[in-house]
């Protein structure tokens, strides 16, 4: 029996990595669509494609930007795959203020290219989008669930919502298998230094060791849905299982502030956090979402999902990564 072939746009990255090691795990024969640049070092997939009983045997790269649909064209077409996961986009909310017009072009025309050219496919290959609970911007309800209006205040959350908006479309007027994975924040180990959480995981670890003596961060009081990247890549992997297609929020349905934050990942090196952390205007977001708080319920009821850490565990589990990281580079 051949393997299910499926494939990934931002396999490089922290969900990708993830879900490519989940999909290997189930026999698939995976292929990542990567980008082009001088440097070929892809540290988060550096395990998989080191490993000669797994590159170019069951996981395959192939180079594609966003806004080359050519290219993407023709790698779909010979690869034919049964599963679609759109990852890749750039994915950092305050980072979208400063660079609005590529953040719109890779994330939301960039997706709408690949859904055209699935669409074209003899046989298109069932399609999730990861899309974000930014979309919800300031929310009018709390929780949100896979109802609560869209209302943006990013052009990061902008453009993620003409994305999820466009999949839900193309599922409804061309009867295809798309699927909208609305995240709430994921994190772990592998999570990117400039992102709040590995910022914190990653400065306790290095002020333990002696590395650095302080970090600076916004406003100490804003709250996140924080959850586990890896519990988010088995919920994407679950809803193109599902007899039918539809929207998920993935969430932990708790809400946690930067406080707390910063007192567990210290309280794990036996450090007061009060006594490394400057609050810097400068990191403080122009408009800040206050009240984002995801409703996992019809993940949990549709989709059997269940995660597998608490907010404690993940950032002990990020801290404990990140001492281990600092140790090997001594030796």
């Amino acid at each position: 029996m051949a393997a299910k072939i499926a494939m990934i746009t931002g396999i490089t990255g922290q969900d990708g990595s993830y879900l490519s090691e989940h999909l290997l795990e189930r026999g698939y024969e995976v292929h990542g669509l990567v980008r082009r640049s001088s440097t070929i070092e892809r540290s988060r997939l550096k395990h998989l494609y080191n490993d000669p009983e797994v590159y170019s045997r069951k996981l395959f790269l192939h180079y594609a930007d966003l806004d080359d649909p050519t290219t993407i064209r023709r790698i779909v077409t010979r690869v034919a795959p049964a599963e679609f996961y759109h990852l890749a986009g750039q994915s950092h909310v305050g980072l979208s203020f400063e660079i609005p017009e590529s953040t719109c072009d890779t994330t939301a025309i960039g997706t709408l290219r690949i859904m055209e050219i699935l669409r074209d496919q003899p046989d298109p290959p069932r399609f999730l989008h990861a899309s974000s609970r930014e979309i919800f911007g300031t929310p009018s309800v709390s929780p949100q669930d896979e109802n609560t209006p869209v209302n943006p205040n990013s052009p990061y959350g902008c453009a993620k919502a003409f994305a999820t908006q466009m999949t839900k479309i193309y599922r409804e007027s061309h009867g295809l298998f798309f699927c909208n994975a609305i995240c709430y924040n994921h994190e772990s180990p592998r999570r990117g230094e400039n992102f709040v959480t590995r910022k914190v995981t990653l400065a306790a670890a290095r002020i333990a060791a002696g590395q650095q003596e302080s970090v600076s961060l916004g406003d100490l009081d804003a709250c996140r849905d924080w959850g586990y990247a890896k519990d988010f890549v088995n919920a994407m992997w679950l809803m193109l299982q599902q007899s039918q297609p539809d929207d998920y929020v993935l969430a932990t349905g708790v809400s946690h502030s930067i406080r707390e934050l910063l007192e567990i990942a210290f309280s794990r090196v036996s450090l007061r956090w009060n006594e490394h952390v400057n609050v810097d205007d400068r990191f403080k977001r122009p408009a800040d979402p206050y009240q984002l708080l995801g409703d996992p319920s019809h993940a949990e009821s549709q989709l059997e999902w269940k995660r597998s850490v608490d907010f404690q565990q993940l950032i002990e589990l990020m801290v404990d990564s990140d001492i281990e990281r600092i140790q090997r580079q001594k030796h």
